[in-house]
Order: C-alpha cells, then structure tokens, then sequence
C-alpha cells in the first residue's frame, strides 16, 4: 500500500481548510483523483480542539471511552493517540494527517510514529506537513503547495528535504530597535524556584524545582508532555495560586509578599501560539505590534510618531514592513508569530516568554523566529524563557532546565 501514501509540503500561505475540503470532497484535485469514491477523515489538532469544546459543552466522553476520560485531561500525545484510534472506528480509506507530529516531545512523537506506521498497513496516509523533517519515513510521493496554492509535484523527495533543510541559515540585518520605556530597577535573581513543589488533588505535578534565572540571560525550558512547564509558567506569570506560601521570587520579591499580579505581569512579555485566537479583530499589522505598548489586545489609544516609528522599525527588521496596513488575519500563521513575538518585545521587558513559537509553521518562517530570538537575547537586556518540545537548529540559548517526570512528580535540572 505504500504506494499511494502522500506528503503534501505547505508554505505557511497555502489554504490548508481549502485543501482539507477538497480532500475530503469527491472532486478530489489531482494528482488525488485516485481518492475519489474513497473515505477520508481528517487528523488534525483543529478536530482536537473542536472535540474538547464539544465534550465540555454536554459534559460527556466522546473520544477516550476506554479511559473514560475528557479529551482535555490528557496529554498531548495521549489526545492524539486516541483521536487516531477513535478515528480509526470508522474505518476510513485514508487519513489525513496535518502536522501529526507539532507539540510533542520525543517519546510521543516515536510513539505516533510506530502507530502511522502500522495503520499505513492498511489504510493510506495522506500526510500535510510545514516541516520538511517531520516526513513520515513510510512515504514515497509527495507535492508542495507554495503562496498561490498551485498544487506542484515533488520529483525526489529525499533531495526536496535536504534543500527545506538548508533554509534554517537566514540572517536577519540591522539590530533590534531600543526602547524608550522605562522598567523600574529588578533586583537578581529575576526568577528562582526553592525547593518548589505544586500537587493538584493529590497527585503531585512539579516536586522539589531549584531554578535561578538571572537578568539578561536566555533559557530554553524543555521536558516531556505533561512534565509541568505550563505549571513552570504559570508559577512565573503569577496566575497559579500554588504560588502562595512556596519560596519562590519574582523580580526580586519573594511570591506573596504584597505584589498584585498585575505588577508582575507588566515586567513580561508573553507569546503563545493560542494568542492568535484573541486577535480577530480588523487590526492591521502596524496596529498590531502598537498595541504591545499599552499591553492591549487591540489599539484603543492613539500612538505617538516615536511609538509608530519604533513599530515600524520592527517591521522592517522582520521584513514585513511593506504589510504594515494589511489586516493581520490575513498574515499566514508564521508571520502572525513573528508579528506577536515583536509585539511583547516593543518595550523590551524583562523578561519574554515564548512559548512553542515554531509550532505549526514553515521551514522559512521558522528560520526567521529562530534568527529573531538570537538577535533579541544578543543585542537586549531582556532575559528570554524559550518553551519548547522540538530542538530547533541553530537557536543559541545560554542555559538549558530539563524537566524528567517520575512517580513522585517532575524534578528539574540543569543541562
């Protein structure tokens, strides 16, 4: 069967709904047409998040039925592994399987992998992909579909890879624009976690954390899923009440001792892929990266020149610039990153986190991100948390904290 197993290869401005539907339509576009009269479902972190909404809204398990468990409690690669499966009980001709790989750690991603391959057995596999390297191994055939959406046949697979491969070298010119405003004085340590440890109903998450972050410096946070980072943050952010009464600092101030949370907050810079769903409005993108000074979602105060000239600066470093007046909806996912990422960084916080930025995006844009964040941690004051599953070439981070999940909760170190 292996035969008729497809890599379809994206730019981050095709229109992948547009695709999906005529995948799924039989008036399938060639070289496709071969699927026609056949059952396709779709695999996608789209119908992931669609499912969760639906169990929550009529409170019922729908998916994990043997776990008897909502599709929101379970890890990331747990939810895919069970979508697959419940997927599978329709017995469809072929999936389609988009980005199969995004927001897993190394263990889920092998994981999913063994169970592609034993499903390609004896159902074909039609797989939509950003990143060249994420390839299933079992796939022969492949096109690329580039800006216009012209659908183009890939003529050596293993020499189309390679050259998306060597794109991970852009460089980006000129430095980073300054700041004109002003943070009150933060006293070192920025962060530090002392012997901090966070449970939930008795089973505990994150056990016995001893982490020092410093002003200026740069840090990648990695760990398997469900290993606690989103607990990391939320601790650092402020917003997680198991804060209180743990020996833990922020921006030199032991956690409870009189600050608001909204103090904190106006200290950090924060990019996550879910952001971009809080952003529907008929921004432009110079709107966009405005709001940042005022920390709104939107532009309800009129810029001043200097904010506008700043803005623009920043555009133009990520070779958007000439898009300044185009809505930002209609950027594709991997310029709305660098877009958000810009956005939290205006003002040049002290600290900026980024958590998962290259996650659904190209090979090109990815290479940007990755060349913006090591421009950003060399030519600032600001310290970077960088949160990710997958090690990205070239990002040049100074300190790596590694979290290992054990019986007894996650534990923390230094690598």
């Amino acid at each position: 069967m292996k035969e008729n197993h497809w890599a379809v290869f994206l730019s981050d401005k095709a229109d992948k709904q547009l695709l999906t539907g005529q995948l799924l339509s039989n008036k399938k576009p060639l070289p496709f047409d071969a699927f026609n009269q056949l059952k396709g479902v779709l695999f996608s972190p789209f119908l992931i998040k669609e499912i969760i909404e639906e169990e929550e809204r009529h409170d019922q398990v729908e998916v994990a039925t043997n776990l008897n468990r909502h599709l929101r409690s379970l890890s990331g690669g747990e939810q895919k592994k069970a979508l697959l499966q419940y997927l599978l009980l329709q017995q469809p001709d072929f999936i389609i399987a988009d980005n199969p790989f995004d927001n897993l750690d190394t263990s889920s991603q092998k994981a999913l992998l063994e169970m592609l391959q034993e499903i390609s057995q004896h159902t074909y596999i039609i797989q939509l992909i950003n990143r060249a390297k994420d390839c299933l191994p079992f796939i022969e055939k492949s096109v690329c579909i580039g800006d216009d959406n012209c659908i183009v046949p890939v003529t050596s697979l293993r020499e189309y890879v390679q050259q998306q491969e060597q794109v991970s070298r852009i460089k980006l010119n000129g430095r980073i624009p300054v700041s004109d405003h002003f943070y009150d004085a933060v006293e070192n340590p920025l962060v530090q976690f002392n012997n901090v440890s966070v449970q939930y109903e008795g089973r505990m998450i994150v056990n016995n954390i001893n982490w020092q972050i410093n002003a200026g410096e740069f840090w990648q946070l990695t760990g398997p899923n469900g290993a606690g980072k989103t607990t990391l943050l939320s601790m650092i952010t402020g917003d997680n009440p198991k804060g209180y009464g743990q020996d833990l600092i922020l921006f030199g101030k032991r956690k409870g001792s009189g600050e608001s949370v909204w103090s904190i907050k106006q200290k950090i810079g924060y990019f996550t892929s879910a952001m971009t769903d809080l952003f529907s409005r008929l921004s432009t993108v110079e709107e966009m990266v405005l709001s940042g000074f005022f920390d709104s979602v939107g532009l309800y105060i009129k810029p001043s020149g200097r904010q506008i000239k700043l803005a623009d600066e920043w555009l133009a470093l990520i070779g958007l610039l000439p898009l300044r007046k185009k809505h930002f909806y209609r950027l594709s996912p991997g310029q709305q990153r660098m877009v958000l990422i810009v956005r939290a960084m205006v003002k040049h916080p002290p600290l900026l986190i980024l958590d998962e930025p290259t996650a659904g995006v190209d090979d090109q844009n990815v290479s940007i991100i990755i060349a913006l964040i090591n421009k950003m941690a060399i030519e600032s004051k600001t310290t970077i948390l960088y949160v990710s599953h997958r090690a990205e070439e070239g990002l040049k981070p100074n300190y790596r904290f590694e979290l290992t999940p054990g019986n007894a909760g996650s534990t923390g170190k230094i690598i």
